[in-house]
């Protein structure tokens, strides 16, 4: 094991950065339905939950999600502060069966878009936060680096709406998840014609 310490004078080139993003804590005025809305989106479970703290968690970490009762009123677009966060899945099919059994619990996608790095579906929990969800369209992140630096994605880096439905059709069709997760090109296209960016 190495136990030689890092140089801590300097000079540097850059900060150190993080292993990991480790969770994300949202304050409300409506802490039982965002609670609520968190383990059915997410399909989580509290680690720690009193009546005004929910710490959730899906995965190995022992809170993804954070759910703080502050009496808050829900966020102004018109004013700075997160756009959303963002949830990977491992595959086009285990994407859309989150998408099904969500919406078997009524809730719904606002958006759902090939962004082309991307295809994602996007959410809105009670207070007005929005939540992509979405999967990978390459197998490395130098293939997509390729993509995001191509004229294709320059004249349209929001993406091209899809149906979830149709996608879920194509599948059982037989289409292969790298045909469904391939852009299609349909010219300009801006951050006016959205309400929300990827």
């Amino acid at each position: 094991m190495d136990t030689a310490l890092p140089n801590f004078d300097g000079p540097f080139a850059k900060v150190k950065s993080p292993t990991k993003l480790a969770h994300v804590v949202l304050r409300t005025g409506q802490f039982s339905k965002m609670v609520e809305y968190y383990k059915t989106l997410l399909g989580a479970e509290a680690t720690y939950e009193n009546d005004f703290l929910s710490f959730l968690t899906y995965d190995e970490e022992h809170h993804r999600i954070a759910i703080l009762d502050l009496k808050a009123k829900p966020a102004d677009k018109a004013t700075a502060g997160l756009e959303h966060i963002a949830f990977t899945f491992d595959s086009v099919a285990e994407l859309l069966l989150a998408y099904r059994q969500r919406k078997a619990k009524g809730i719904e996608p606002i958006w759902c878009v090939n962004h082309g790095p991307t295809l994602s579906l996007y959410y809105q929990d009670p207070d007005g936060n929005q939540i992509e969800t979405q999967v990978d369209s390459f197998p490395t992140n130098e293939a997509a680096a390729e993509f995001m630096a191509s004229k294709e994605f320059e004249e349209n880096p929001i993406g091209v709406d899809f149906d979830p439905e149709e996608m879920i059709r194509k599948l059982k069709e037989g289409v292969s998840e790298k045909e469904l997760l391939k852009r299609k090109n349909i010219g300009p296209r801006g951050v006016a014609s959205v309400g929300t960016l990827g």
